[in-house]
């Protein structure tokens, strides 16, 4: 899989330790940034991002910030993400089995790079599951979405 990978300075350290990690799964990995520690707006990594994904350019995102609220909020915002703020193992096999994410949020100053890694790893290797509840569900998520989301276009 292709994936986008953006951090603002709250998530660049933990970035900088996942990127080959992700590449070490078999996987291609588009870096938008950021590329320090100095204070950066974390919309500016979450939309390109987030543009990728949604375009089809890129199969999943994954963004990294101090907290990954943020960066989950940002995501959240262009039409066709479904992005889940996870920091636990569970979450990121359940997000994916009945959420279908496309994009992973964490905070740096939440997990260490450890749990990031396996989080990674179980939310890139599980499949959605297609369960008829959960397709139902996701259904209603996109009507909401259609109802109130702005198309996706670069700035």
């Amino acid at each position: 899989m292709k994936i986008a990978i953006g951090a603002d300075h709250g998530g660049y350290s933990l970035k900088e330790i996942v990127v080959p990690f992700i590449q070490s799964l078999g996987h291609e990995v588009e870096d938008v940034g950021c590329d320090c520690e100095q204070s950066v707006d974390y919309p500016d990594y979450a939309l390109p991002v987030c543009e990728l994904v949604a375009e089809g350019k890129a199969d999943r995102g994954i963004l990294i910030c101090g907290t990954g609220i943020g960066m989950s909020i940002a995501a959240n915002k262009v039409t066709g993400i479904r992005c889940a703020l996870v920091h636990d193992m569970f979450s990121a096999q359940a997000t994916r089995d009945h959420n279908d994410t496309n994009v992973l949020a964490m905070g740096e100053r939440v997990i260490g790079p450890g749990i990031a890694q396996e989080i990674i790893r179980i939310w890139l290797e599980t499949p959605f599951s297609n369960g008829e509840r959960h397709v139902g569900r996701l259904s209603k998520v996109q009507r909401i979405e259609a109802k109130y989301a702005q198309p996706v276009h670069a700035e």
